[in-house]
């Protein structure tokens, strides 16, 4: 039995998706099943789409923490990639999940700007929309994650989460060796 959460966090644009699925095949792999939940195809699917105020955000997450806890009930890995820019909706989840293992996907603000899927930077930068995490908005970074992921494509620290979840442990002992001392300075 696996039974966790995966929460996926970082700068808009800087990987989240991309290390989701290849955190999936890692499992995969390892004959664990996951289901990904991303924050935007989330939000698509619910009706009314919920709103990017303060408010609905904390709705949002809520909402998202309690599908993924759903979903880890029932012996899946729920890999959640969204950017809950607040240290507080992360912790939030923490508390639902019956295992909650956090990563941080660090990549460098100009990298997110470069990239821009859908334009969010451009647009803040305009001041065509407001509340942006790294722009106007505060991203708060997780103080220990279990893993640091080096953007979205980062084998090597899906194979580390992979690892981890098989091995059931929590990723604070000496014995994990992610996460401490990776992030950028």
């Amino acid at each position: 039995m696996t039974k966790a959460v995966v929460w996926i966090t970082g700068l808009p644009a800087c990987g989240k998706s991309t290390f989701a699925d290849v955190t999936a095949q890692a499992l995969e792999r390892r004959g664990i099943a996951s289901c990904i939940l991303d924050s935007d195809r989330v939000r698509e699917a619910l009706s009314p789409p919920p709103s990017h105020s303060d408010e609905g955000r904390a709705h949002f997450y809520r909402t998202l923490a309690g599908l993924a806890s759903l979903i880890a009930s029932q012996d899946f890995v729920a890999v959640v990639a969204a950017t809950a820019h607040r240290a507080i909706y992360r912790e939030r989840a923490r508390t639902r999940a019956p295992r909650f293992v956090e990563v941080y996907v660090d990549t460098p603000l100009e990298v997110c700007e470069a990239r821009d899927p859908k334009g969010l930077y451009a647009q803040a930068r305009a001041g065509n929309i407001t509340g942006l995490p790294g722009v106007d908005a505060v991203y708060e970074p997780p103080a220990r994650p279990h893993v640091i992921a080096r953007e979205g494509r980062d084998e090597e620290a899906a194979q580390k989460l992979a690892e981890l979840l098989a091995r059931g442990g929590d990723g604070r002992g000496a014995e994990a060796g992610l996460g401490e001392g990776r992030r950028r300075g």
